[in-house]
């Protein structure tokens, strides 16, 4: 019974997922944006801590696992393993680990349930804590960190200690007298399905949880997906197109994007450069990898001129447990992949990198 519901109901799951799992609103996200980040530029460590970053500092920025309960209903279960093996070695390598939100499925479980099911990975995160290179912020899942007054106690039961928890952070870089700041946060500002909103909560906690444990159902493609940016990614896109000087790195969609490209969205720039250089070997080579991937989503807004600030983490819950996520360190940012489906344990992927100075004006 359970294949043949699979088989009924997934395509119509997804097809209104994709409809009705969000809604942004262009200008509460311009507006949330612009007031999330005069607040911590203004009064860093109330909203959001600002590292001053020096030659030698090193980040990390996972988000998205949405731990839950190790059921069918948790996406997390099956990157458990590269998350884990992505912890050892960031520690191992002396990364600040900045948490960019949704960490825990609170939605769908209670606290008690995401203590029991997930000691060891906090234990990989209280190494962090440990040498004061964590740094926790809070999404729309997660939301309970920030306004929950118990919130305070069950930090100190995960880690040992009460942390702060931040709604977003500025890393800070001076490339030889001019400034400039990589803003983070979760990146569900904006969105009326995911801001907080009590409807959204109580779908996904009494209807989607218990629909997705039966079916066995994950809606998070793999990490390097086939897709244009959606809706929401090219909002906060146009976020950063109005600053200067100011890159913007978000979680939230699931849906990793660098230098504010997709993979695929970066397969037909290369295209569009090779025809006009009347390049036939690349031209061939790119059509060669575009084959067969469709293009999903919002119709493309890229051009020659787009601005290259804006990144997203991906996630850590992708349905063949791959995950996602930022490295900077040395003036290189980078889009990583953690992935077992070769040798059967974590191993590190560098997707796309470039210097930090091309961010400049």
């Amino acid at each position: 019974m359970r294949k043949l519901l699979q088989k009924l109901l997934t395509g119509w799951i997804v097809r209104m997922s994709n409809r009705f799992g969000s809604r942004p609103d262009n200008q509460r996200i311009q507006e949330a944006l612009s007031k999330l980040y005069e607040n911590i530029y203004s009064n860093p460590g109330k909203r959001g801590e600002i590292f001053e970053v020096k030659a030698g500092d090193r980040f990390i920025i996972l988000s998205d696992q949405h731990k839950g309960a190790r059921d069918f209903a948790d996406d997390f279960a099956l990157a458990e393993k590269n998350y884990l093996g992505a912890l050892q070695f960031y520690e191992s390598e002396k990364f600040h680990y900045i948490n960019l939100g949704d960490s825990e499925e609170l939605w769908e479980n209670l606290m008690e349930t995401i203590i029991r099911h997930n000691k060891q990975t906090f234990e990989a995160e209280k190494l962090f804590i440990n040498r004061n290179a964590f740094t926790k912020i809070f999404g729309n899942h997660d939301l309970y960190w920030d306004n929950d007054p118990l919130s305070q106690l069950n930090l100190k039961r995960i880690y040992g200690e009460v942390i702060r928890i931040y709604e977003g952070a500025i890393l800070r870089f001076d490339f030889d007298g001019t400034v400039l700041d990589v803003f983070l946060t979760h990146g569900h500002q904006g969105d009326l399905q995911s801001d907080g909103n009590w409807f959204s909560k109580w779908f996904v906690s009494t209807i989607w949880a218990p629909l997705q444990s039966y079916l066995r159902i994950n809606l998070n493609t793999p990490a390097y997906n086939n897709q244009l940016k959606t809706v929401h990614n090219t909002l906060m896109y146009n976020w950063v197109q109005a600053q200067k000087n100011i890159a913007l790195i978000t979680g939230h969609t699931h849906q990793p994007v660098f230098a504010s490209l997709t993979h695929l969205e970066r397969l037909y720039v290369k295209l569009t450069k090779a025809t006009a250089a009347h390049d036939a070997i690349a031209v061939e080579a790119v059509n060669k990898e575009l084959t067969g991937l469709e293009a999903k989503g919002e119709d493309s807004t890229i051009s020659n001129k787009y601005r290259s600030g804006y990144f997203n983490s991906g996630c850590c819950c992708f349905n063949d447990g791959d995950i996602t996520g930022i490295e900077i360190e040395s003036g290189q940012i980078r889009l990583i992949k953690w992935s077992y489906q070769k040798s059967g344990h974590p191993q590190r992927y560098v997707l796309e990198e470039m210097s930090l100075k091309n961010l400049l004006e």
